[in-house]
């Protein structure tokens, strides 16, 4: 039965959401703390899978609570409260918190959030791993990328688009702007999926509090034994897949979901760089002596692919569902099935052009598949159509590889 742990400094507010969700106590074990001192004082006594804090409260706020759990409890959970006229304050909780949902908490978003969560946690098995995405408040972001975009916020005449092709650059900012635009907090009817949008829709101020308040955006040290250009090429792969993506034949609603999913679909080789170098390392050169793809030697060696990382913090996030659900199948998407031409199987296949040798539309090489990509493409129906694909594909302007 799976632990919540809900905080804030009025117990009537606490009456309310025991009231509220009454009817689940015997599918979560329910616990209420007054104040984040009592609560850190509960979480000593037992660990919870999910803590949900109010943002504004007395002595420690809800973003200095979830900090301390973050550090504590990296595994657990992290869920803002917070009311519309506190967006300065709660940009302080960016870096800490996994969703945000608004006060008061509608009844059924407030169950579907935490049912989410539930699913999510289920997506990886390994307690080791899941306490390492746990962990995870800010991804890296290239030093280059982050020093344009804060030229750009502090020039009040640069316009939103030019911000918006700037975070589109790089996949930790990509994830965290639509991590905010898709919370809750905003009280949107629909999932944002396209960066342009977000950065519209949040507007100069708020991108420049999550610049100036919080560290999502941070320049990223690498690891010694990882040299820069192992995370360019990350980008520079993501931002290929994403144009490869925008090509192939999908309608206008899958392909918004789709490029975004191409842009973010490696993020999770970006947190296995930066909080287990040694296993990044271990499973890169296991590929390279077997001949296999990086992704089979890290199931080897942990259990799990930085596809389902991905996956499993993007989810926590907010990122919409779909293109989730392809970032954590993009290597394996018959686990799933599939209607027709659809995002995850796209992905796969935009995924795997990308890794193609490229030349002109008239001039392209073999193309080069192992046994297991053949049948894969097999049993998705589009091996036939790859040619097809491949052409779309080299009339993208891509990156030599």
């Amino acid at each position: 039965m799976k632990r919540i742990l809900f905080v804030d400094d009025e117990d009537k507010v606490l009456d309310g959401i025991r009231r509220m969700l009454y009817a689940d106590r015997k599918r979560w074990e329910l616990e209420f703390a007054v104040g984040g001192e009592a609560a850190l004082q509960a979480c000593e006594r037992g660990s919870f899978d999910i803590v949900i804090s109010d943002m504004r409260m007395p002595g420690m706020d809800g973003a200095m609570l979830l900090t301390h759990v973050r550090d504590r409890f990296p595994s657990t959970v992290r869920i803002i409260l917070s009311g519309y006229s506190e967006l300065a304050l709660t940009a302080r909780a960016v870096p800490v918190a996994h969703r945000f949902l608004t006060k008061p908490c509608d009844p059924a978003e407030l169950r579907s959030t935490i049912e989410r969560v539930c699913v999510l946690q289920e997506l990886l098995s390994g307690e080791e791993i899941r306490r390492l995405v746990g962990s995870v408040g800010e991804l890296p972001s290239l030093s280059g990328i982050y020093a344009s975009l804060s030229q750009a916020i502090r020039n009040p005449g640069t316009p939103l688009k030019e911000i918006a092709d700037i975070v589109e650059q790089d996949m930790a900012m990509t994830a965290k702007v639509l991590q905010l635009t898709n919370s809750a907090f905003f009280g949107l009817t629909r999932k944002v999926t396209s960066v342009h949008s977000a950065v519209s829709y949040l507007g100069m101020e708020t991108i420049e509090n999550l610049v100036l308040f919080t560290e999502a955006f941070r320049t990223f040290m690498p690891y010694k034994r990882l040299p820069p250009s192992e995370y360019e090429s990350l980008q520079q792969h993501s931002q290929q897949t994403a144009r490869i993506a925008g090509k192939l034949p999908v309608d206008l609603k899958t392909r918004e979901v789709l490029i975004l999913a191409a842009l973010l679909h490696d993020i999770g080789r970006l947190v296995l760089a930066s909080k287990m170098p040694d296993q990044f390392c271990a499973a890169r050169a296991l590929a390279q002596e077997r001949g296999c793809e990086p992704f089979e030697a890290e199931e080897e060696l942990l259990g799990t692919s930085h596809a389902e990382i991905g996956a499993y913090l993007l989810g926590l996030w907010g990122i919409p569902h779909l293109a989730v659900e392809a970032i954590a199948h993009h290597h394996r998407p018959t686990r799933i099935s599939h209607t027709g031409f659809d995002t995850s199987a796209a992905l796969y296949v935009a995924d795997l052009l990308a890794h193609q040798p490229m030349g002109g539309a008239d001039d392209l090489p073999a193309i080069e598949l192992r046994e297991s990509e053949r049948i894969c493409l097999e049993k998705l129906g589009v091996l036939d159509r790859l040619p097809e694909f491949r052409k779309l594909a080299a009339s993208c302007p891509l990156e030599s590889k």
